[in-house]
This record gives C-alpha cells, sequence and structure tokens, in this order.
C-alpha cells in the first residue's frame, strides 16, 4: 500500500471518488433499511419478488463501494482505472435511466437530471484520462 502522501493520485480525484462512495452508501442505506424512502420514489418494495431485487441491488451497489474504499486506501492508479470505469458506466446508463423512468419525488426535471448527469460523467471521465495519463508514466 502506498501512503497518501507519495500518492501520484491527484487529491481530486480522491475527493470526486469519496463523493461517489457517499452517494453509493446512501443508495445502500436505501437498499437495505429505508424501504420508506424507496416507497416514496414509487417504487414497489413488497413481497418477495421485488425484495429480492432491492437487497440485490443493494448487495452489488455495497460491493462497489468497498472496491472504492480499496482503491482509495491503495492508491494504486491501475486498480483506481477499473473503478472510475465502473462508475462511467453506471453514471451513463443512469444518465439515460434517469430522464426516461424518472421517479415520483425526483429533485429536478428529467431534462436538467439528464444534463446533471452528463456533468457527472464529464468529470469521471476527465478523472479516467488524468488517472490513465498517470498510469502509463509507471
Amino acid at each position: 500500500m502506498s501512503n497518501h502522501t507519495n500518492s501520484k493520485i491527484p487529491i481530486w480525484v480522491n475527493i470526486v471518488q469519496v463523493i461517489l462512495i457517499l452517494i453509493m452508501l446512501g443508495q445502500v442505506y436505501m437498499y437495505f433499511f429505508n424501504h420508506q424512502m424507496m416507497a416514496d420514489t414509487g417504487v414497489i418494495v413488497e413481497g418477495a419478488p421485488m425484495l429480492n431485487l432491492v437487497y440485490e441491488m443493494g448487495a452489488r451497489t455495497f460491493v462497489m463501494v468497498i472496491a472504492s474504499i480499496y482503491v482509495i486506501i491503495t492508491q494504486d492508479p491501475k486498480q483506481f482505472l477499473v473503478v472510475l470505469l465502473m462508475n462511467i458506466v453506471r453514471e451513463g446508463q443512469e444518465m439515460i435511466i434517469d430522464p426516461l423512468y424518472p421517479v415520483l419525488n425526483a429533485p429536478a426535471s428529467p431534462t436538467v437530471d439528464f444534463w446533471i448527469h452528463v456533468v457527472i460523467v464529464a468529470i469521471e471521465v476527465l478523472a479516467f484520462i488524468t488517472v490513465f495519463r498517470l498510469s502509463r508514466k509507471q
């Protein structure tokens, strides 16, 4: 493991990753413990089949959290690339899905939601390019 003071990963990339971890942790909490919040969005969380899907989403998101925390600790650019790519694909899909199928209590219109995701994906792509360049130098 490398030390954060010796890390070649820029601090802004680490900050972006920490923010994404916090967002995912909020989602994990909602999937596992706050079904009322999910119900408020319009998602039906009753019955074994729906709970199965909800808990699987929670588990998968939690795995992303664990991987993200791991790369924050190791500061290995090549491992960072994997997590950043995972984030780009996930947010890129949400960029299309969220506006097409908005939740009932969405804080923004589908158009605004789309552009918010465009900005998030652009930042993630910039982080990916930055870390990719670092990994090539090693």
